[in-house]
């Protein structure tokens, strides 16, 4: 039998995701080599190692960069190339797909049938049709009305496996210095701290096979796995019950943006989030775009409320605002919370930062220009995080607004005065979260109640996929 030589495009979770559970042990194929996208700087030139590319590929595979794809499928001999990130619009795919098919090779994307993982425990995924829609806000919530049933559940993130690889193959976190731990990127913080502070334990890492025996045998014990996405990937684990997030303020990127829309279709749960501060008419285009692709789909309305914790430092004043890194850059977005905060505060100004940044940050709004007069909070490395805090302490202004999950403050030494801003998911009228999860509760006897009665005669209309 002749192998296949194949090329996986990606940006280091996705790709590795769909190595291991599709290519790793198969030997119709050989994977000459992954590719990695600009969303994650610093990818290319390293390699996936042998202790995660297994016994067919002892010498482990390079990384290469995604601008090299028409020069490697000629010099590889690839048939295959196997495109395997999110959040790019369709036009993108077809292009990526248009230089793969015209230096040869045959184009592919791996499905759910053969990227997911069944779980022993119900699994609750949360997606959304764009990076930045409220998935983390959704997944605490969520999260929040299970443990108040009496469930003990186990937050399992999407890869952002930016460090040693070797090293992350399986991680748990369980307070904050497991953090220190595992060497966490500014990316990584901003979405395992809100948890850590809840008490949810948290697994990410590199190879989701071994995640997920990992936590359904959590010595803390896991009634319930819930799949907190990232970008607008779909989940790696097969879900019970799946709920994808949608965004008013980007009508129409819910069926134009891969794989969003996949998640848009899938759902059981579709949350409008954000209906306090986008306009109604936008709203009601999501909510019709969202019934003429999935008519079934229970939709629940939600607003993100934002806190701003001292307005005194925001209302008169020439303020910078920083906002979730990866909501501006792959997701898209011109603004965030923190914009919309400051508007809401009163202030004087918000100060333009790029005359102000320095090297990767500069870089950063070279590459991503739909990015407004906003600082987006980036730090894949510790090089990465020095550009930060030297682009925000240059900016002129009064105050700072830090619209990021976490406090800044504490990884950064920001030389002016600043406030954080939080937000956080809380559904408007019915049916609700709460509703959903009573159901699904007692479809799988999560709850103290069902557990007390048997769940007789208990059904869920909401649940599998």
């Amino acid at each position: 039998m002749t192998k296949r030589n194949v090329i996986i495009i990606g940006s280091a979770g996705r790709d590795f995701h769909n190595f291991n559970v599709f290519f790793r042990n198969n030997k119709r194929y050989n994977v000459v080599g992954f590719t990695g996208s600009q969303q994650i700087p610093g990818i290319s030139g390293k390699k996936y190692p042998p202790e995660l590319s297994g016994k067919l590929y002892p010498e482990g595979i390079p990384i290469y960069a995604e601008q090299e794809l028409p020069r490697l499928i000629k010099e590889l001999n690839v048939d295959d190339c196997v495109f395997a990130y999110s959040d790019v619009s369709y036009q993108q795919v077809m292009h990526i797909g248009s230089i793969v098919n015209a230096t040869g090779a045959t184009y592919m994307m791996l499905g759910p049938k053969d990227t997911m993982l069944k779980s022993k425990r119900p699994v609750i995924a949360v997606c959304a049709v764009r990076t930045g829609a409220g998935k983390s806000q959704t997944s605490r919530r969520i999260i929040e009305l299970l443990k108040k049933k009496g469930a003990k559940a186990i937050a399992v993130r999407h890869p952002m496996p930016y460090g040693e690889l070797s090293r992350q193959r399986v991680q748990r976190l369980a307070e904050l210095d497991d953090l220190k731990k595992h060497n966490c990127t500014i990316e990584e913080i901003e979405e395992y701290e809100p948890h850590l502070v809840r008490g949810t334990i948290v697994y990410a890492g590199a190879d989701y096979s071994a995640i997920l025996k990992a936590a359904e045998k959590d010595p803390a014990g896991c009634d319930v796995i819930v799949w907190d996405g990232g970008n607008n990937d779909f989940p790696f684990f097969q879900p019970d019950l799946m709920i994808t997030v949608a965004d008013p303020h980007r009508v129409g990127h819910e069926v134009s943006y891969y794989p969003g829309e996949i998640n848009l279709r899938m759902a059981n749960v579709v949350v409008i989030n954000k209906i306090d501060t986008a306009t109604l008419e936008n709203v009601r285009k999501v909510r019709e775009s969202i019934v003429t692709v999935n008519p079934n789909a229970t939709l629940v309305d939600a607003a993100s409320v934002i806190q701003i914790h001292d307005p005194n430092l925001i209302k008169g004043k020439k303020v910078l605002v920083i906002e979730d890194g990866p909501t501006l850059t792959h997701g898209g977005m011109a603004y965030g919370a923190g914009t919309i905060a400051a508007r809401q505060g009163g202030a004087a100004e918000i100060v333009d930062p790029r005359p102000y940044a320095v090297e990767s940050i500069a870089e950063a709004f070279r590459n991503y220009p739909t990015i407004g007069p906003i600082l987006p909070a980036i730090g894949y490395s510790t090089r990465q995080l020095q550009h930060l805090e030297t682009t925000v302490n240059r900016v002129d202004c009064d105050a700072v607004v830090v619209a990021t999950p976490i406090d800044l403050g504490r990884i950064i030494d920001i030389r002016k005065p600043h406030t954080r801003v939080s937000y956080e998911l809380q559904e408007v009228g019915t049916p609700n979260l709460e509703d959903v999860l009573s159901e699904f509760a007692r479809a799988h006897n999560l709850s103290q109640d069902s557990k007390n009665d048997g769940n007789q005669g208990a059904t869920c209309k909401c649940h599998s996929i």
